[in-house]
C-alpha cells in the first residue's frame, strides 16, 4: 500500500510540474509538446521528490524491509523443512 501511494504522489509530481511548464510557456506565448514538458518533468521530480516525500521513501524502505525479512524466515523454514530438520528432537 505505502509502495501505491508513493508512486502516485511521484507521478503526480511529474503531472504537476510539466502542467507547470506547459502553462508558464502559454503565458509567453509559446507552444511546449507534452512530450517535452514530460520529460523536463521527470527530470525536475526526480530530486524534488526526494526532499518532499522522504518520509514516503523511507515507510516503503521499511516496508520492503519487513517483506524481504518475512520471505528470508519463510524460506530458511521450507530449507530446514526439505532437509528433514522440523524442530522437533
Amino acid at each position: 500500500m505505502d509502495l501505491a501511494v508513493y508512486t502516485f504522489a511521484r507521478l503526480g509530481l511529474v503531472i504537476v510540474i510539466a502542467a507547470i511548464i506547459i502553462g508558464v510557456g502559454l503565458l509567453f506565448g509559446i507552444e511546449v509538446p507534452i512530450l517535452v514538458a514530460a520529460i523536463f518533468g521527470v527530470l525536475i521530480s526526480l530530486p524534488l521528490s526526494l526532499l518532499l516525500f522522504k518520509q514516503m521513501r523511507i515507510r516503503v524502505n521499511e516496508s520492503i524491509a519487513a517483506v524481504d525479512e518475512h520471505r528470508r524466515t519463510a524460506r530458511a523454514d521450507l530449507q530446514s523443512k526439505l532437509r528433514g530438520e522440523d524442530g522437533r528432537k
